[in-house]
């Protein structure tokens, strides 16, 4: 004969009772964190608020609460749009923007990841270079003009350089903090296995900073946007940064507004691309 079976069923409310009482904790409901974590409803989520943003702007210019010549409505905003687009002008600014940006961006990134790096492992580097970098992160963007225009003239070249400028210290600041702060037992366990020099950064320390790198990254990315009209102040006549300082000086709010809303779609694209790199780049080194 087999012994009587003598599980005992314990209701859940109870369960948990016994969890709270043995001092257990559970989990949050996973089903719904990962519903949270899909990205067609976290890009849903986010459109809620400028959804809610756009009503309300539909409604105090409708109902005469501001002024047009202050506030034009959305469709101003976005017949505006449509008149520059059909002359080409639009494509042309968005097209010189993009280019400037994305040029700045790179040299920027890339000096400043090689500058982190000398900071960051070499102790003679972060003595020499780290109180004078520190000093030049305090300028701001709109003294360089002058300078830049003395030295580069009022060319392309101007304009990219001040935008590298404005990638460059993100990027500095972030990784080399976090190559200084990469675990020393790593290190050491790195050394252990004869690992030294490229085949230790390569192996231990890249893989431990490379979040910090893809969000110096993100950081120098959005500097660069904000930058890119201070860079188009040099005597430009192309570029969205172009277009908001022409539009001031005309009267035209309808295309003020239409390039901030440009400015700040094209920093959401951007971004989103480097989200996507920093998710390939996670899953390769971490």
């Amino acid at each position: 004969m087999t012994a009587p079976d003598q599980r005992v069923i314990v209701p859940a409310d109870s369960r948990e009772a016994l969890d709270v009482a043995k001092g257990v904790r559970r989990r949050p409901d996973a089903g719904a964190r990962r519903s949270w974590d899909r990205s067609a409803v976290r890009i849903l989520a986010g459109l809620v608020l400028p959804a809610i943003i756009l009503v309300a702007w539909q409604v105090v210019t409708t109902s005469g609460l501001i002024e047009p010549y202050r506030l034009p409505a959305p469709a101003s905003v976005f017949l505006a749009g449509v008149e520059l687009a059909e002359t080409g002008q639009l494509w042309t600014h968005i097209a010189i923007s993009v280019q400037r940006v994305l040029l700045g961006f790179a040299i920027g990134s890339v000096i400043g990841l090689a500058v982190a790096g000398l900071v960051g492992l070499s102790r003679l580097g972060d003595v020499l270079l780290s109180p004078t970098l520190a000093a030049l992160r305090a300028v701001p963007s709109l003294a360089w003009v002058p300078l830049l225009i003395l030295w580069m003239q009022i060319g392309e070249e101007s304009k990219v350089t001040l935008i590298a400028i404005g990638a460059f210290f993100p990027v500095y600041t972030t990784v080399a903090s976090a190559l200084r702060h990469v675990d020393p037992h790593l290190v050491e366990a790195g050394r252990s296995f004869s690992l030294h020099g490229w085949s230790l950064f390569r192996t231990v320390q890249l893989p431990a900073v490379v979040p910090s790198v893809v969000s110096g990254l993100r950081l120098a990315l959005a500097q660069a946007w904000l930058f890119l009209v201070a860079a188009e102040l040099i005597a430009s006549s192309m570029g969205l940064g172009f277009l908001l300082t022409d539009s001031q000086s005309t009267g035209r709010v309808d295309r003020i507004l239409l390039s901030i809303v440009l400015l700040a779609l094209l920093g959401t694209i951007t971004n989103g691309i480097l989200a996507l790199l920093e998710k390939y780049l996670l899953r390769r080194w971490t």
